[in-house]
């Protein structure tokens, strides 16, 4: 699986972290940046790494930012995405299971490394299996099309 990864400069640490982690377990990554500790905004990135999961450059995404709020709002406006808050291994479980989301984000000033590994472990663990679930996500997809009208 080729996993896309992003993070403004609060979050630059754990997403170079969680690259070389990807890489250890035999993930593809595509980094979308940021590259340094320099101040950037966080929503260029969520835009970049969720239009990279539409074209299919990746096939899921992964964004850090200070609270993972920030992230998750941003990516939530890119049509067509799914972005999910994690906050433990349980909801990156869900976020996939239940909602189909095809981008999780993290908040790396309000959690653990080593926690953060293990809920991308679990996301990545997993695969939308539709059932119950499915006609939750359609009824999100399709009042989003009725938004954009």
């Amino acid at each position: 699986m080729k996993v896309g990864i992003g993070a403004d400069h609060n979050a630059f640490q754990y997403k170079e972290e969680v690259r070389i982690y990807l890489k250890e377990l035999g993930y593809e990554v595509k980094d979308y940046g940021c590259y340094s500790k320099e101040a950037v905004d966080y929503p260029e990135i969520a835009f970049t790494v969720c239009n990279g999961v539409l074209a299919k450059e990746v096939e899921r995404g992964i964004l850090f930012c200070g609270t993972g709020i920030g992230m998750a709002i941003a990516a939530n406006k890119v049509p067509g995405i799914r972005a999910a808050q994690v906050v433990d291994p349980y909801s990156a479980e869900r976020a996939q299971l239940s909602n189909d989301a095809q981008v999780i984000t993290i908040g790396a000033k309000v959690m653990g490394i080593e926690v953060v590994k293990k809920v991308i472990v679990e996301y990545l663990a997993h695969q939308f299996q539709g059932g119950n679930s499915a006609q939750k996500i359609r009824q999100i997809m399709d009042q989003e099309k009725k938004s954009m009208k």
